[in-house]
């Protein structure tokens, strides 16, 4: 079953939640769709909604591989209760699976009608009316939990048309940022065009290093603003990774062509310095 879940990821030194759901769960790990790219090795929180289970399931986790939206998350240090309580909810899912049929509960409601009449016309006295009302009773339990059901399986179709919605999305910009650059934009263009700048962490081993310096890189920027692509054209290779870190959550203002937004491409100057 798929369960609604939050990553917190580190982006530049800070911490951000991205949400995204699982798509099979077990004590070792879980498999999962997000809305955010993650890196072999990272390292990210979890907090995992558990269908019947009423208390999230929070823990750190390790990606363990990544394939656009679709990830694999390795727990770390899972305590005993955390895996009691997904051996629990995997043992109640599976029952709840197999048990569950429409058809039961109307042919029991049918039934209860059916016996409740035959109690009535076969005598009018006290035993067989408290018979009837009992009958009635579990009818009106069985109404109440058919209604419950009906509104967690609206709920559950709405959250994953929800996320299918998403996903088609994401992938449809994963098509245009195929496109060819409509034009070459001068840096000093674009850069009157940055809209959102997020700062390059300096890694603690080139700072170590004494690894210092500008990183150019060329970038295409979508119809949005994003940045679609990039690639460096300089520098040691642990600063220009940096780079590129911080720079795909860069957001320019869209670029126009003949005043419709266009793909284009640019140059990025990124500065290193102690």
């Amino acid at each position: 079953m798929r369960a609604p879940l939050d990553l917190t990821v580190l982006r530049s030194g800070v911490p951000d939640t991205v949400p995204g759901r699982s798509v099979n769960v077990c004590e070792r790990g879980v498999a999962a769709i997000v809305a955010v790219e993650l890196v072999a090795g990272e390292s990210v929180g979890i907090e995992l909604q558990l269908p019947l289970i009423a208390e999230p399931l929070r823990t750190r986790a390790t990606v363990r591989y990544q394939d656009r939206l679709r990830c694999g998350l390795e727990f770390v240090a899972l305590s005993a209760e955390q895996r009691a309580s997904i051996r629990d909810w995997a043992k109640e899912a599976k029952a709840l699976v197999e048990g569950t049929s429409m058809a039961a509960p109307v042919n029991t409601i049918e039934k209860k009608r059916s016996t409740a009449k035959k109690g009535t016309e076969s005598s009018g006295s006290g035993q067989p009316v408290k018979s009837v009302d009992r009958e009635w009773h579990t009818l009106w339990w069985v109404v109440a939990v058919l209604v419950v059901v009906s509104a967690v399986a609206i709920w559950w179709w709405r959250w994953n048309r929800g996320w299918e919605e998403l996903e088609s999305g994401l992938k449809g910009s994963e098509v245009t940022s195929t496109e060819k650059p409509r034009a070459q934009v001068p840096a000093e263009v674009m850069q009157k065009l940055l809209a959102h700048r997020v700062e390059p962490v300096y890694p603690a081993e080139a700072r170590k290093e004494k690894l210092e310096g500008t990183i150019a890189l060329d970038i295409v920027v979508g119809r949005d603003g994003s940045v679609l692509s990039m690639h460096a054209l300089n520098g040691p290779d642990i600063l220009a990774r940096a780079a590129m870190d911080a720079l795909r959550w860069w957001k320019f203002e869209p670029y126009r062509v003949n005043g419709e937004p266009a793909v284009v491409e640019t140059t990025v100057a990124v500065e290193f310095k102690k």
